[in-house]
């Protein structure tokens, strides 16, 4: 069946995480990705282990699936000759080196443009190719903190602390995606391509959404809520009697019924909690009255009893529970692929649902330059020229 990207080549010049993420995601919509690595010098992430399968590290195998992987001496000219040519060849280019670093390659976007006028040119990088920081190496730990996101995380007396997974990395790379795409079907209308220029530092600065929002035009530095919400009360966990659940209440009519059940009719009468904006102002109030009705009963009992009359909430699962899931199941969450040494590996199922065009996993994450010379002979070099190049470290 034909994917919504099948017609799409990808140059994937990036390395670590975000460019990865982007380009991965890129793969599994059908698009063909060619992972450039370097003879010696291989994507971080190969080394990023434990966990690992055999010293194959799970790291690198979470955000390169549905690709194919190509070395490529970038210091040789040989080597910048066989990425221009595979540029002339491609739909769109994704690299994270530093800024500037593209154009001492001779590989800027302008030089790109002069190749193939319909480039799309996608670079991440930790600040940007604008500004007083666009020379400073980024990552994500810095990214979360400079934003201001970790400010913001944490419990309310504790220290501001970072997200467990990248999430600017990961935001970075779905923003790439969502330029790529945006800046082909501009293509589809002007026959031309363009320069995407992505941060990790904007994508979480655009992160904040509401609490930055709030703070631009109100000027009151947000506090740490730690599970609580800022602006939706009770939003947040409780102990119940076994273990701790989360309770979403989101609006005044769901509160009303969360009340009716936990047998508190009298608490919506109340004009301290009334309202939602009540409740926020007298949140220290409510908070330890619902939490002892809480603890009169089990996990199991609350999420059951909130369940069948539509309350928001849920367990706090560990990943033991997460992947035993039925819904998880369900939505094909888990996917499996075949490694050609490690066996079989399994990797976490795409979001993106599509009827028509669906999302699958046909390439396992490659080896070090494991497609090199199949990718080398469709662009037109002959057997002796590969030869040629192992042996003068090309590639």
């Amino acid at each position: 069946m034909t994917k919504a990207l099948s017609r799409i080549k990808v140059l994937d010049l990036s390395r670590v995480v975000a460019g990865p993420v982007c380009t991965s995601i890129l793969g599994d919509l059908g698009a063909d990705i060619i992972k450039v690595e370097g003879p010696d010098f291989l994507d971080e992430t190969r080394a990023w282990f434990p966990p690992d399968i055999e010293d194959i590290s799970l790291y690198y195998m979470a955000v390169n699936r549905n690709k194919r992987a190509i070395t490529v001496n970038l210091k040789t000219k040989e080597g910048i000759q066989i990425i221009k040519k595979l540029i002339q060849e491609s739909d769109v280019i994704v690299e994270n080196f530093k800024t500037g670093t593209m154009e001492r390659l001779g590989l800027g976007y302008e030089d790109l443009k002069a190749l193939n006028p319909k480039i799309i040119h996608c670079s991440i990088t930790g600040f940007g190719h604008t500004g007083p920081y666009k020379q400073l190496p980024g990552y994500d730990f810095l990214a979360q903190a400079m934003s201001g996101f970790m400010s913001v995380n944490g419990i309310s007396n504790g220290k501001p602390v970072k997200a467990g997974v990248a999430m600017a990395d990961l935001y970075a790379g779905l923003y790439a995606i969502i330029s790529i795409l945006a800046a082909l079907e501009a293509r589809n209308q002007t026959g031309r391509g363009q320069h995407c220029d992505i941060s990790l530092m904007d994508s979480m600065v655009a992160s904040l959404l509401n609490i930055g929002t709030g703070f631009l035009n109100t000027g009151n530095l947000p506090k740490r809520y730690g599970n609580q919400h800022p602006t939706l009360v009770p939003y947040q966990n409780f102990q119940t009697k076994d273990k701790e659940i989360i309770i979403a209440v989101g609006n005044d009519r769901q509160f009303q019924r969360f009340c009716s059940l936990i047998n508190a009719e009298e608490l919506p009468q109340d004009e301290r909690f009334a309202t939602a904006n009540a409740r926020i102002i007298y949140r220290e109030e409510l908070i330890p009255i619902i939490q002892e009705v809480i603890l009169t009963k089990t996990a199991d009992q609350w999420l059951t009893l909130f369940q069948e009359n539509n309350i928001p909430c849920g367990p706090i699962n560990t990943l033991d529970r997460v992947f035993t899931d039925e819904q998880v199941l369900e939505r094909q969450m888990i996917q499996e692929v075949e490694h050609p040494t490690v066996g079989i590996v399994k990797l976490l199922g795409s979001p993106i649902k599509l009827s028509d065009t669906p999302v699958t996993i046909e390439r396992h994450p490659p080896l070090h330059g494991e497609h090199t010379e199949e990718v080398l002979l469709e662009l037109g070099y002959d057997k002796h020229e590969i030869e040629s190049f192992m042996e003068d470290k090309v590639i």
